[in-house]
């Protein structure tokens, strides 16, 4: 049984330098605690999803630009995510605004290439499956 992610919760990409905080808008009125709770719908990069700092996937076009204009040397730029796809699997019996919730053994995959994941939930208290 995963932990129901919340705003604020901490964020990962296996190609970006930094981890990030989720934002998540109150705009379906569930609570978990005292942050709204987010669902697999959550997913919108730069409103929901921030950048993780530097990217390293060569599938970014700013990155391969990059690298190509240094000769081949991986050249790290800005993280910009590319997240078109829900979070995946998602709780099947909890709904948050009508979407299943999002648990923190979900995962969201980026167009360039990074699996972006939840490292910390945001709460430790709310136990969704």
């Amino acid at each position: 049984m995963g932990q129901l992610v919340v705003n604020g919760a901490q964020l990962l990409c296996t190609m970006g330098a930094a981890p990030s905080a989720m934002v998540v808008l109150p705009v379906a009125r569930s609570m978990g605690v005292t942050q709204p709770a987010a669902s697999i719908m959550d997913n919108k990069p730069m409103l929901n999803i921030p950048p993780f700092g530097m990217c390293m996937s060569l599938s970014n076009p700013t990155v391969a630009s990059a690298t190509s204009a240094a000769l081949g040397v991986l050249t790290p730029m800005p993280c910009t995510p590319n997240v078109v796809a829900p979070w995946a699997p998602g709780s099947p019996t909890v709904m948050v605004g009508g979407n299943p919730a999002l648990n923190n053994t979900s995962k969201a995959m980026c167009m360039f290439g990074g699996a972006i994941s939840v490292v910390v939930p945001g709460q430790f208290t709310v136990m969704v499956p």
